[in-house]
């Protein structure tokens, strides 16, 4: 544990890295190329800040709990040596324009609050187009659903939102004993590699947020045939057209349904 900083208590759902062995295997995943822009979410206490800044990259490490935030800008301002590149950001990460705070291209780091993966990955999708990256620890069982495929239990709104924007991939499953506190689950670091689907798909930009919005609805009820989740805005006459065109049974579930293939269903309806 980096010596400058007092372990503080656990708040705001947060588990630090406190195991040097994971970090360095952590480390190892992440691209390391010199002079590359980083946004770390949630430093905690710094335990992967500094990794990250080596070979001259600049890092801005944004941190909702102040004091926290306060103890992370002493370490910097006192031994720059140690921490180059590195900008604090006392900030919600909810609430902060990401994109603003890093011009051009950028990588994101961060071990995230489980209860609060899904916002924060839809906040980073906004700036897609800034993103070459995204390396999240998060809990294994979130990680499931982001990478898993079409006709699996997992797959959901949130794994087609995620294959949409990106290439995920679980790297690595990480024990709670590598955490201080230790949460109560399993964790996962995932790679997402930008961009996904939608660079093949190229929808407009005012059709890739209805397109959003779309999918949500089809996943509205899991349970439900797609039919059933769309009879109430579309005519089912016109819903078993659409499903035919693009080669599925007129029972399926929204869960079988690749990207390309909501994307296809969502341009007929458009």
């Amino acid at each position: 544990m980096l010596d400058c900083i007092a372990m503080a208590r656990q708040r705001m759902g947060q588990h630090f890295l406190a195991d040097e062995g994971w970090r360095n295997r952590i480390f190892a995943t992440l691209p390391r190329r010199p002079c590359d822009t980083w946004i770390e979410i949630g430093p905690g206490h710094g335990e992967m800040t500094q990794m990250l800044a080596a070979k001259e990259r600049r890092v801005v490490a944004i941190e909702a709990d102040p004091a926290l935030a306060d103890q992370l800008r002493l370490c910097v301002q006192n031994d720059p040596a140690r921490w180059p590149g590195v900008e604090i950001v006392a900030a919600d990460i909810l609430k902060v324009n990401i994109a603003a705070l890093a011009p051009g291209q950028f990588h994101v780091y961060g071990n995230l609050p489980y209860y609060i993966t899904s916002p924060i990955l839809h906040g980073l999708f906004e700036c897609a187009d800034r993103i070459v990256s995204i390396h999240i620890m998060i809990q294994l069982e979130v990680a499931n659903r982001i990478v898993a495929r079409p006709g699996s239990r997992e797959y959901g709104y949130l794994s087609a939102v995620c294959q949409f924007y990106t290439k995920p991939q679980i790297v690595l499953r990480i024990p709670p004993g590598a955490f201080r506190p230790p949460p109560k689950v399993n964790s996962a670091l995932v790679q997402m590699a930008l961009p996904g689907e939608r660079q093949s798909l190229q929808l407009p930009d005012d059709d890739e947020r209805g397109f959003l919005k779309f999918v949500q609805l089809c996943f509205k009820q899991k349970r439900k045939t797609l039919r059933n989740n769309l009879r109430p805005f579309v005519p089912d006459k016109r819903i078993q057209e659409a499903l035919a065109q693009i080669g599925v049974r007129a029972d399926c579930r929204a869960e079988q349904l690749s990207v390309p293939q909501l994307a296809g269903l969502f341009t007929q309806f458009r």
